[in-house]
């Protein structure tokens, strides 16, 4: 096997990363009963008898992120931006690891309104969110600046968009805007589809 082909199944690997955890999550999204993504996170679905499937999902994204940083770090100059993508994906899977607390309705049959406490397990995964946030942000403003050098505007611009779109979703719904749930996972899922597209150019052979 040559050098080339083990490179492109790490960016591969981390191409097929987002999409597929965008896609499993909506997809549960609007079929789970109770499930509503205007005032559940998409991390709510890994509470519940069905909660494995976004667990797994979780995991499996960041494994693939995780690859896929050995891909970024053969192309791209520096240590950060490998680093940043390995932390993006670590954290996933201490998302998946660590499940948020059921509550507001979901899963079907439970009470409405958030919990009355938060359990260690929740905070643990709300820690790895924020550290798989920040990594996904951070990683996307080295590949603006990297692609910047390069000449290659339009990919500085997408990877500058995607890191934006992080940072704008999340202030969002910390402030409480209507949707808030629905505000970042649709920024969170934009970025990481950019993070996505980005892998596929760099793991294309020129």
């Amino acid at each position: 096997m040559s050098t080339a082909t083990i490179m492109d199944s790490k960016f591969t690997a981390l191409a097929v990363s987002g999409p597929l955890w965008g896609v499993v999550a909506l997809v549960q999204a609007a079929t789970r009963e109770g499930f509503d993504l205007t005032r559940h996170p998409l991390s709510m679905l890994s509470a519940g008898s069905l909660g494995w499937v976004q667990i797994a999902n979780f995991v499996v994204a960041g494994v693939l992120a995780i690859v896929g940083a050995r891909g970024i770090k053969q192309v791209v100059a520096g240590k950060w931006a490998a680093r940043w993508v390995t932390v993006y994906g670590v954290g996933y899977v201490l998302a998946g690891v660590f499940v948020l607390d059921a509550g507001d309705g979901f899963p079907a049959g439970t009470p409405l309104g958030a919990p009355a406490s938060i359990s260690w397990h929740a905070i643990a995964h709300l820690l790895a969110g924020t550290v798989a946030f920040v990594a996904l942000t951070a990683v996307l403003i080295v590949l603006g600046r990297f692609f910047a050098r390069r000449g290659e505007r339009g990919w500085a611009w997408a990877a500058r968009g995607g890191a934006a779109a992080v940072v704008v979703a999340d202030v969002a719904s910390m402030a409480g805007v209507p949707a808030a749930s629905a505000v970042l996972a649709a920024g969170v899922v934009s970025a990481m589809v950019i993070l996505s597209l980005v892998a596929v150019k760099l793991g294309t052979p020129a």
